[in-house]
Parts: C-alpha cells; sequence; structure tokens
C-alpha cells in the first residue's frame, strides 16, 4: 500500500498524518480521527450527507481523497462552533426551528448552510434553496431546514 505523510488541519487543529494514498477523506474522519459527525449516505456525492468544509468551501467527502486536501483546512460538524461552548447558531436554530428529524443529513445541510452563509450572509428563500440542492432529505420536507437556516442567518447578522 503507497502511503504518504501529509499536513492538513482539521477543525483548527493543525496535524500531520500518514494516510494511504487512495484513503477517502470520509472514511479519514470517521474511521481513522472518529468524527462521526460527517455522515456516510450514498458514496457517490448525491445526498450530501458527508459534507465537510475545506478552506470554508462545502465539499462532499466521499467523493475527496485525504491526498486532495493536504495542506488545507477542513472544517467538520464537530468543528463548526469553533472553541465556543455555544452551538454554532446555524446549530442551534436547526434545534430551534425543526430542521431536522431523524437527524441523519443534518449535519451535511449545516455545513453545506455554513458555506452558503459565509459567501451569501443575507440570502432570499430562493437562494437558501437552490445553495442546499445538492442534499436530501428523506424526512422533513426541507421546510423547516429552509426556516433554519433564514432564522440563523438573521441571528448571524445581528437581525
Amino acid at each position: 500500500m503507497n502511503e504518504h505523510t501529509i499536513n492538513l488541519t482539521i477543525n483548527a487543529e493543525e496535524c500531520d498524518v500518514r494516510v494511504p494514498a487512495e484513503r477517502l477523506l470520509l472514511d479519514f474522519l470517521r474511521d481513522d480521527l472518529n468524527l462521526t459527525g460527517t455522515k456516510r449516505g450514498c458514496e457517490t456525492g448525491i445526498c450530501g450527507a458527508c459534507t465537510v468544509l475545506v478552506d470554508g468551501k462545502a465539499f462532499k467527502s466521499c467523493l475527496r481523497l485525504v491526498m486532495q486536501v493536504r495542506g488545507r483546512a477542513i472544517t467538520t460538524i464537530e468543528g463548526l462552533r469553533g472553541q465556543s461552548e455555544e452551538l454554532h447558531p446555524l446549530q442551534q436554530s436547526f434545534l430551534d426551528h425543526g430542521g431536522l428529524q431523524c437527524g441523519y443529513c443534518t449535519p451535511g445541510f449545516i455545513m453545506t448552510a455554513a458555506a452558503l452563509l459565509a459567501r451569501n450572509p443575507n440570502p432570499t428563500v430562493n437562494e437558501v434553496r437552490a445553495g442546499l440542492s445538492g442534499n436530501l432529505c428523506r424526512c422533513t420536507g426541507y421546510v423547516g431546514i429552509v426556516e433554519s437556516i433564514m432564522a440563523a442567518a438573521e441571528k448571524i447578522n445581528g437581525v
């Protein structure tokens, strides 16, 4: 097996890791680092349950090799709130506004929404819906998810 030592930052902690060249980012996060908030869903990039941030942009970790993110900053749902003791506004909003039911897809939606709000802090409902088009939920019907993101945007913007 061809292994490489690479440097990357995971949830604001820089680390050097030794990984096989073909190791998926999803498997590395879940199995090697025990960051199980990133969910294994379709494994084809369709459902979005495995979404993480790579340098602040939403990426589906089932489609990326760890080698492809060397030297970059990865944020998982566990690291979204940073050093704060409180939940990130998106996480809290999903709880407060019924943005989850079974919760399996929730980390992917929250990470996708975090990237969306970083590039567009005051989106319209239609922009939120378009921004979530790469994530699937089988339980909620999306109304609570969109409402949660809209409420989080207001909170983040101090409205």
